[in-house]
């Protein structure tokens, strides 16, 4: 009996020596156990088995017990039990005759002792893996809950109305209690759309549907973990900081530490990281008091008095672009809004003239429940562009609380739920400004550089010394994401390329200043993702764990194969064998509960594949098997034989794939 080891797992590299050893100790109980199952009941019908390997190929080590030969072999992908009359190198066995004389060879068995050995492996594999998985939820891990951290602009997700600290708790039907959870149904759903129950940091509950698009090889809908209320730890946090260089957060009195748990602002508990935004956004032009908690027991509490900060701004009104993206139920929709409209004046103000568009997500929120009237350029067939007047009541949701976080991402106004580029083209250079006498209206921006000052010895938080290069044009549009990293990135100046009518491209150097008039929702605060415990209060509870996550892991491995035949999932996204050895490395680091859940994984893993209905493998024989005990007689020693190789090439194929994907897609 064949075992293959085939995953779509993410791949780390190799450095521990201890995890290594615990990895390989761990992968290979995998396939041990498999091929334990095979052993057992061959044995318990009274089979001759002649070897029992872990590894292909030739053997590296082997010792003689009793009748059976104990091998390592080199090629360590799986393992196999052979069996006296029973060779997938020589499929011509299972039909010879004097073979079959021998009472204690394979093909002498009746079909359902056949039946029983070869199901073993299988049946043995849910069973630890059923059993590695009740051992994790015994000692207890930390995942990501099913609640939303950046919900992408202008993704699925965003479009829907989905917004950050929103706790997803059904998708489709099927049960979400962690981040996982979420891209698993995405990227697995058959379904064009996702039906979403959801309920709102605020508590109230609500519905939704998401249509996921395709990313190059999955299905995703644009979201990210949540954050939590906790300052990042000290081994993460550059120099002893978990604040932003620069930061308002950076000159508070006292400091803030790594690890302090923000537990309240203005003397108000928070919930949650997304309270704690929204709050920071309603307050932006205030003065604010932290209540933390520091220590490991979390028992001193004191507070941190925070100043208000600026913008860091250039003195550039760039030109707004069309309407990218239009959230389902906003302000927006119900006013008429459409894909491609201009947003060309509100009120008497014209927008890039005497509106700076980057400005826009405030000025709406500044006005919310006051009717707005909204003048929107628009394409129409046959009759051109026209202006319509709409009028739109803005929300309470406070502007740049949803930020371009990712290149190409648009500006969203979230009071009115509509999103757009903003166009580098530059409209107006304040006076006073860093721009001013530098660059003129109607200049173009073709690149934005992030620079750190000269002599700066120390990487800032975009993780480097070097400059940070964004291009601008029809396929980039980064202006918004450049100004949001200007944001982040406190120290660093910004230099231009530009090109003006008539004249050669030039390069300017911009150092930005701090707004008096315009507040930033951040203090430049880092905090670290949120993780909550799965952990069983009894051994009978965890053993109950580990057979649902059993049932929805095999599942999972169905939806994965079914989404590659239907392509709404690429093969890149498999890996092999160097890909779970990677894998398997990483979450060693994390601790033996981490590593149980993903060998819990990995053998339901191999239970399902390895009982497809592919010659060489179980499911394969169970096919010819069940073939035998319906119609009474064995299939031909051609059909076998001819079976058994076009098997044994798919398999080889496939290996010769996902290795090749790892080493050469995923890099090795």
């Amino acid at each position: 009996m064949a075992t293959l080891i085939a995953a779509s797992v993410l791949a780390v590299s190799l450095s521990s020596i201890q995890n290594i050893l615990i990895v390989a100790l761990g992968l290979g109980l995998v396939i041990f156990f498999h091929e334990l199952g095979h052993f057992a009941v061959a044995k318990w019908c009274n089979v001759n088995v002649e070897r029992f390997s872990i590894g292909f190929g030739p053997i590296l080590l082997s010792w003689k017990w009793g009748e059976t030969e104990y091998a390592l072999s080199l090629i360590p992908f799986g393992g196999y039990v052979k069996m006296l009359g029973q060779d997938d190198a020589d499929p011509s066995q299972l039909t010879s005759e004097e073979v079959a004389e021998d009472p204690r060879s394979y093909i002498a068995k009746n079909v359902p002792q056949r039946m029983a050995i070869i199901s073993a492996g299988v049946i043995m594999n849910i069973i630890t893996g059923m059993l590695f998985f009740a051992y994790a939820f015994q000692v207890g891990i930390q995942v990501p809950p099913s609640e939303l951290g950046t919900v992408i602009t202008g993704k699925p997700a965003w479009k829907a109305g989905m917004q950050e600290g929103d706790r997803i708790t059904s998708i489709n039907g099927r049960d979400a209690s962690t981040f996982g959870d979420i891209i698993r149904a995405t990227a697995l759903s058959s379904s064009d759309y996702l039906d979403v129950e959801a309920v709102r940091y605020t508590g109230e509950t609500f519905t939704a549907r998401i249509y996921p698009e395709m990313n190059g090889t999955r299905r995703e809908i644009g979201v990210e973990p949540i954050r939590g209320l906790q300052l990042i730890p000290a081994e993460l946090a550059p120099k002893g900081n978990a604040t932003l260089a620069g930061s308002a957060a950076r000159g508070a009195k006292p400091p803030f530490e790594p690890g302090d748990r923000i537990v309240a602002v203005d003397g108000e508990e928070l919930k949650g990281f997304a309270e704690l935004q929204d709050t920071l956004a309603k307050k932006r032009d205030q003065t604010v008091t932290f209540r933390v908690t520091r220590g490991q027991k979390s028992r001193d509490e004191l507070d941190i008095t925070v100043e208000p900060q600026g913008f860091r701004t250039l003195g550039l009104w760039m030109d707004i672009g069309q309407t990218e993206a239009i959230q389902v139920g906003s302000p927006a929709e119900k006013a008429g809004f459409k894909l491609e409209d201009k947003i060309v004046r509100i009120e008497d103000l014209d927008v890039g003239k005497d509106i700076n568009p980057l400005t826009l997500p405030d000025f709406f929120a500044e006005r919310a429940g006051q009717e707005v009237k909204v003048v929107v350029v628009r394409e129409e067939k046959g009759s051109g562009a026209k202006n319509h007047e709409l009028t739109i009541v803005p929300s309470e949701t406070p502007g740049w609380i949803e930020r371009p976080s990712s290149p190409n991402a648009p500006l969203s106004v979230p009071s009115i739920g509509v999103a757009f580029h903003i166009i580098p083209t530059v409209l107006k250079v304040e006076e006073g400004s860093p721009a001013e006498g530098k660059i003129q209206a109607g200049d173009q921006i073709a690149q934005v550089e992030l620079v750190l000052p000269e002599g700066t010895k120390e990487a800032d938080i975009l993780g480097t010394l070097d400059p940070v290069t964004l291009q601008l044009d029809d396929s980039n549009r980064n202006w918004a994401y450049a100004y949001w990293k200007m944001q982040e990135a406190n120290s660093r100046n910004v230099r231009l390329k530009l090109s003006r009518t008539g004249e050669q491209a030039t390069t300017v150097t911009l150092q930005p200043v701090r707004s008096e008039e315009w507040y930033l929702p951040t203090r430049g605060i880092m905090v670290n993702l949120l993780a909550v415990d799965q952990k069983a209060d009894s051994f009978g509870e965890a053993l109950q764990m580990g057979v649902t996550h059993s049932k929805n892991s095999a599942l999972d491995i169905f939806l994965t194969l079914r989404n590659l035949v239907t392509q709404n999932l690429s093969v890149k996204e498999l890996h092999g064998p160097i890909g779970i050895a990677r894998v398997a490395y990483q979450v060693s680091q994390q601790g033996l509960a981490e590593l149980s859940m993903f060998l819990g994984f990995l053998s339901i893993n191999l239970a399902v594949l390895n009982f497809l209905p592919i010659p060489v493998l179980d499911g394969g024989h169970m096919v010819f098997l069940f073939y035998e005990g319906v119609t009474g007689k064995k299939p031909s020693e051609r059909v076998l034989i001819a079976a058994t190789y076009i098997g044994m090439a798919f398999v080889l194929s496939l290996m010769v794939l996902v290795i090749f994907l790892d080493v050469f897609v995923h890099g090795f």
